[in-house]
């Protein structure tokens, strides 16, 4: 009776007060529970809202600590009303027994659903709530940079720059990379770096991703920024692009390697053989060609490795992994591994978006997952990386949004027998299928 209904043994054989507070209690948490997973199946957003609600984690967690405590005092309640001391020793012992059961399976059921609450509370109060930024011509432009996590480099010299376009109704993506070897481009105008380089980078070794290095080194040019070296890059994707920039994200790339191995890895077309470990003797091994399921470390190596290849294939693996990464996680997946993934992503991320945006995106994310990703690239032979025509960059960035969103004919697709390099279909001179698709999925 305990199990089923909390009191109700009281109720008919003890302290009947208190199995009418305990009965109570039950039906309004059950209540409250249903009205929420009704709302919740009309309006998906409450579900994510409350998942990042330090409040609402707050009163849940305690709330699921109290039942725990309250239930089992219920069942031990519920032991001394069956008056074991009256039965003989087998049946006294088989009372106790599932009694114990019954008492530390929900409880302990409960303390560990607080658990999963509390690592989620503590995932969500890692973000601050900070502003939000409106949508741009209907679209979210999310810049993604990725970079090592070893001594003096996390922060400072992004190894790989893509903005993702999101479409705030559908989720619609498109991936606009950026080649780290970028020069002579101008930055946003009016921003403190096109102050300081009105004709564009063209200093000595002045790549984009060492527009943060070069702020890092020029602080205070940016007396009210918490993190120039973003501020800067983020005027320099604005300039290039012509693209508003909502938020950032840094991506650790030691934490995704953590990512793909809390989901199971991710399966990916290994086209060529991949070399892992590093450039010439640094080499420690290979990933081999085929269709095969990637674990965390050889996933990074997809996407990281240059050895036999460019940054423009690499570029396009990169393209490929993320793609893979969006359409192949399921929510059932997510819940299953929910501990993992949140340690994961709590280590491998560092944004400015705010904690109130982040249902919104988790929604579009969704959204997402049915949709085609498209990619544009600003990569050779489209455009020379030293001397770029940046109103062509423009067009091209423009394009390949109006394709995605319907407005201009239909998207390209990579020609069968291409040749690879590196894993990608195509090589530098005709330019690499993955960087420059309607359809990821197809590409990779």
């Amino acid at each position: 009776m305990t199990l089923l209904l909390p009191g109700s043994a009281q109720l008919v054989a003890g302290n009947k007060r208190v199995g009418r507070i305990a009965i109570r209690i039950w039906v309004g948490i059950v209540g409250v529970a249903a009205v929420l997973f009704l709302l919740t199946l009309v309006w998906h957003q409450l579900a994510f809202k409350m998942a990042f609600s330090l409040f609402t984690l707050d009163l849940v967690r305690w709330l699921m600590m109290a039942a725990a405590i309250g239930w089992a005092a219920l069942f031990v309640d519920a032991w001394r009303l069956g008056q074991p001391l009256t039965l003989v020793k087998n049946q006294r012992l088989a009372v106790v027994g599932i009694n114990g059961v019954l008492c530390f399976s929900v409880a302990g059921t409960l303390l560990f659903g607080a658990h999963l609450v509390t690592v989620q509370r503590d995932f969500a109060a890692l973000f601050a709530n900070g502003p939000s930024s409106d949508a741009e011509h209907g679209r979210y432009n999310v810049l993604l940079m990725g970079g090592d996590s070893g001594a003096g480099r996390w922060g400072l010299r992004p190894d790989s720059m893509t903005v993702a376009s999101i479409d705030e109704e559908t989720g619609r993506t498109v991936l606009i990379g950026l080649p780290r070897n970028l020069q002579n481009f101008k930055f946003k105008p009016g921003s403190v770096m096109d102050e300081q380089f009105p004709d564009g980078f063209d200093c000595e070794g002045c790549y984009l991703n060492s527009v943060s290095t070069w702020a890092g080194d020029h602080t205070d040019l940016f007396p009210k920024s918490k993190d120039p070296g973003t501020d800067a890059t983020i005027s320099a994707i604005e300039g290039v692009t012509g693209l508003k920039i909502n938020y950032w994200a840094m991506v650790n790339l030691q934490g995704f390697k953590d990512l793909v191995d809390a989901v199971g890895g991710v399966t990916l077309t290994v086209r060529d053989r991949i070399p892992v470990g590093g450039l010439g003797s640094d080499v420690t091994g290979y990933i081999e060609p085929g269709t095969r399921k990637l674990n965390g470390f050889d996933a990074l190596w997809y996407a990281r490795s240059r050895e036999g290849s460019d940054d423009y294939s690499r570029m396009a693996r990169q393209k490929c992994v993320m793609n893979a990464i969006a359409t192949q996680i399921s929510p059932q997946t997510v819940v299953a591994n929910y501990s993992d993934l949140t340690s994961a992503g709590a280590s491998m991320v560092e944004t400015n978006l705010p904690r109130s945006e982040f249902p919104a995106f988790i929604d579009l994310a969704v959204k997402a997952k049915n949709q085609k990703i498209s990619s544009v690239a600003i990569v050779p032979p489209a455009i020379n990386t030293a001397e770029p025509d940046l109103q062509k960059i423009k067009d091209m960035v423009q394009k390949g949004i109006d394709k995605a969103e319907g407005r201009a004919g239909k998207p390209g697709r990579p020609k069968a027998n291409a040749q690879t390099n590196g894993a990608a279909i195509g090589t530098r001179d005709t330019g690499y299928a993955a960087n420059q698709s309607g359809d990821l999925a197809s590409a990779c």
